[in-house]
């Protein structure tokens, strides 16, 4: 993307769309919402070890809303249970349930009501759910306004064969349990982003979830594969993130973390990346991050063909509790890539593990701080990879959820 491209994006969203943007949601202190998370995992597996939550995996998340078996009439309850630096994503809380009815596309300007596109434009917050399984061709990037949910828990939706969501100078922001997979690039159109305000798209990316200048987002229980660009890109100042219980799928450039080396207000970005699983026909980019502090927590890596965890320009990646299963290459055994720096210079950027499993002759390149004091407050309540990784994760992805019986 060109920077007259992304001026004029910044012009036409920034001047044109109503926003609810709350103040930079920058948390001063990282390692407090490292403990924070801690906590929470602790919390969690003692419950279950002492037999509170019959359900109970350790997942934190998951634990605090999937064993009520009337989870459809208490929806908004998942509003309270994210974690880490996207925790106070509030999403559509609150707000009145809105129901998809319709999965056509037709008129990115003129949306039609019971479409999603109508529901997302919308100013009020609004908690989005859907009628039926319906698979959702978007005939351009699906622009969404502040304080919504998308929950796609009680049926099948796919949003696929076209431009997919696009989170854009907006806050507060929840995606969880539908499928992303097979978007395009759209663009050189008219695209509606508010109930006022209808603007020009250049050419997108084709990103399954882009997230720009946006910040408390929650992406959760959301299955990607095989788009054009990223399944989860963050850039140009985003923060407050956290992207959970997902599961990824053959695709190359997985997940882009930051706009450019160069793009300094990236340097605020906060994401925490937890009980996700990266599967088969990956490539590389589970996360590639610039500049901001990343923690990756409790994820399983089954499969990757260049490596795992990359960056460049300083970032801090705090890797704990990982599981790390290394491809037979005997070349591609690092789990990590120190990107554009001589060593010279990344030796110094803050990279840790911490209680992360190797299989496989997988290894972590480590640099930086090390055992800092920061580090240290950060990893006083490490997580335990190997015996929890495989329960935190065995559920990421959309879920299969029925009316009247746990998700």
């Amino acid at each position: 993307m060109s920077f007259i491209t992304v001026l004029l994006l910044c012009f036409v969203v920034a001047c044109t769309t109503t926003l609810v943007l709350s103040a930079p949601a920058i948390h001063p202190d990282p390692e407090l919402v490292v403990n924070q998370v801690h906590r929470a995992i602790n919390e969690s597996v003692a419950r279950r070890n002492l037999g509170y939550l019959s359900c109970g995996t350790g997942n934190p998340i998951d634990d605090c809303w999937r064993c009520d078996p009337d989870w459809e009439s208490n929806r908004q309850r998942l509003a309270d249970c994210a974690i880490g630096f996207g925790k106070n994503a509030l999403g559509g809380k609150n707000g009145r349930i809105y129901v998809v009815t319709d999965s056509s596309d037709n008129d990115p300007v003129t949306p039609k009501p019971g479409t999603l596109r109508h529901a997302v434009i919308q100013d009020e917050p609004l908690w989005i759910i859907f009628q039926r399984d319906m698979v959702i061709r978007l005939k351009e990037e699906l622009i969404m306004n502040s304080f919504k949910t998308i929950d796609g828990r009680g049926a099948s939706v796919h949003i696929s064969g076209g431009p997919c969501i696009t989170i854009q100078y907006v806050t507060n922001i929840i995606i969880h349990g539908i499928n992303v997979h097979d978007c395009k690039p759209g663009g050189n159109a008219m695209v509606r982003s508010s109930p006022r305000h209808y603007g020009w798209r250049t050419v997108s990316d084709g990103d399954g979830v882009s997230l720009f200048g946006a910040s408390q987002v929650w992406v959760d229980h959301v299955s990607l594969s095989n788009c054009a660009d990223g399944l989860i890109d963050a850039i140009m100042g985003s923060t407050a993130i956290t992207i959970s219980n997902n599961y990824m799928t053959h695709h190359d450039k997985v997940m882009l973390l930051g706009h450019s080396d160069s793009y300094s207000p990236d340097k605020n970005m906060q994401a925490t990346i937890a009980f996700n699983h990266f599967g088969e026909g990956l490539v590389q980019r589970m996360p590639r991050c610039r500049h901001g502090y990343f923690h990756v927590v409790n994820n399983d890596y089954t499969h990757w063909e260049m490596y795992a965890i990359g960056g460049s320009a300083s970032p801090t990646i705090n890797s704990q509790g990982n599981r790390f299963l290394a491809p037979n290459d005997r070349f591609k055994k690092e789990v990590t890539k120190h990107e554009d720096a001589p060593e010279g210079e990344w030796k110094n950027w803050n990279w840790r593990s911490e209680g992360d499993l190797m299989l496989n002759g997988a290894f972590f390149t480590p640099s930086g701080a090390g055992a800092s004091s920061s580090y240290a407050r950060a990893s006083s309540l490490g997580a335990r990879p190997s015996t929890l990784v495989g329960t935190l994760t065995g559920s990421a992805g959309s879920l299969v959820c029925r009316k009247g019986s746990r998700c």
